[in-house]
């Protein structure tokens, strides 16, 4: 059953740019006779490592996305860890985060869109106007009845 992997390895810096591209397609080369499909291929550059990875502070990023089964994803792992050039290597299985992300944008789609509702006309947004007697200030009677009032006690 194929599935689609990310595959990140980092090369030693001291790598020439013509032996990166070499390891590069020697690594495609792999995937697609051992019956996988490559996706995509990006070389990120050479960049900072967060700590050191034997003895080396930085080194050349390459990602690869590749539809493969388990074993031939097995097999290009184990060809990561014996190459000299490479210094450390990630996979990642995404092909769920994909399901999940489509899932997710399908239930979006379907629901009706904000923009989509109709706008409330001005008439009806506009505030009732004021009336004076909400405005006006209490009646002296009532205040004095309040001022009058016994206060109760703490408990």
């Amino acid at each position: 059953m194929s599935r689609t992997y990310e595959v990140m390895y980092i090369v030693r810096p001291d790598a020439e740019e013509a032996d990166l591209d070499k390891l590069i397609e020697g690594f495609e080369k792999n995937v697609t006779d051992g019956g996988g499909e490559i996706k995509s291929t990006e070389k990120m550059g050479r960049r900072r490592l967060a700590y050191t990875v034997r003895k080396f502070n930085d080194g050349f990023y390459v990602l690869m996305t590749i539809l493969a089964d388990g074993s031939l994803v097995s097999e290009i792992e184990r060809r990561l860890r014996v190459s000299e050039q490479v210094i450390k290597f990630i996979t990642v299985r995404i092909d769920e985060e994909e399901k999940r992300l489509a899932k997710v944008k399908a239930i979006r789609d379907t629901k009706v869109k904000r923009s989509a509702l109709p706008t409330v006309t001005e008439t009806a947004a506009a505030p009732a106007p004021v009336v004076a007697a909400e405005t006006a200030p209490a009646p002296v009677e009532a205040v004095a009845a309040v001022e009058a009032a016994p206060a109760e006690a703490a408990v």
